[in-house]
């Protein structure tokens, strides 16, 4: 039984334990059961091991999930760490190898196949995919990516409503991953990972409404004893009768 109990004991502890790490000027401070409260999402219960390769890629990768850099989602039987682009940006822009980048969509128009830098393309064309190229020092040639639309495209929300948005981003955080392995090797993307934005939430307003809502909800008892180490001492006021006979004479005593 004791041994049951100090099991019990250390698993809380874990969860519990704070992992403290900087991310550029900020300090982030995470602990198991503030991103199975926060940041995880999903359907289907994290477990504590995929709460732990959550926490150490975040710190190792200087990710702050507070920022909606990561995410931690759970829909069927394993967990998937989504990364968001923004995040996949910063770090490359981090790297002094880094020169710039071009993103845009590839389309058909009249039979001819067109790649155009951006989103915008005409009524009459028709979407295929998306293509970006990243410009690193000490290589001759840009990294290419290109990818196809019926390969990502879930036909469901933010995908119906601008898919040439979305391709667009896919093509560029695949170029990301090929130009800079190292600084964001293995870390994918939401758009890539075919997760539904709208299942998540944005953390910074989960946790701003949580304060709001947490906030000044226990009424303070103003009768309540404070609690120092203040020696309280009984006295009984006892009236000065010669004042008393003085102002029935209207004297002033003083």
């Amino acid at each position: 039984m004791t041994e049951k109990n100090n099991t019990k004991s250390s698993a809380v502890t874990l969860l519990e334990k704070e992992m403290v790490y900087t991310v550029g000027d900020e300090e982030v401070k995470l602990t198991a059961n503030i991103v199975k409260t926060f940041i995880a999402r999903g359907t289907k219960n994290v477990t504590d091991k995929e709460l732990v390769i959550f926490m150490n890629l975040c710190k190792y990768r200087k990710l702050n999930p507070f920022l909606n850099e990561a995410y931690l989602v759970k829909f069927g039987e394993d967990a998937q760490i989504v990364v968001g682009k923004e995040a996949l940006m910063r770090k490359a822009e981090e790297s002094p190898r880094y020169k710039g980048h071009k993103a845009g969509i590839i389309v058909v128009r009249e039979k001819e196949i067109l790649e155009l830098e951006g989103c915008f393309k005409l009524k009459t064309d028709v979407l295929v995919g998306g293509w970006a190229q990243i410009f690193v020092e000490g290589k001759d040639y840009p990294v290419v990516a290109k990818v196809a639309l019926t390969e990502y495209s879930t036909g469901k929300s933010i995908w119906t409503n601008k898919p040439s948005t979305m391709i667009r981003k896919v093509a560029l955080v695949q170029a990301l991953r090929e130009a800079f392995p190292t600084e964001v090797g293995a870390l994918y993307a939401k758009e890539e990972l075919g997760v539904d934005e709208d299942k998540i939430i944005n953390v910074q307003h989960e946790v701003k409404e949580e304060i709001k809502n947490e906030a000044n909800k226990d009424e303070l008892d103003i009768n309540e004893t404070p609690e120092d180490d203040t020696e309280v001492i009984d006295a009984e006021i006892v009236e000065n009768k010669n004042d008393e006979k003085s102002e029935e004479k209207g004297d002033d005593p003083y």
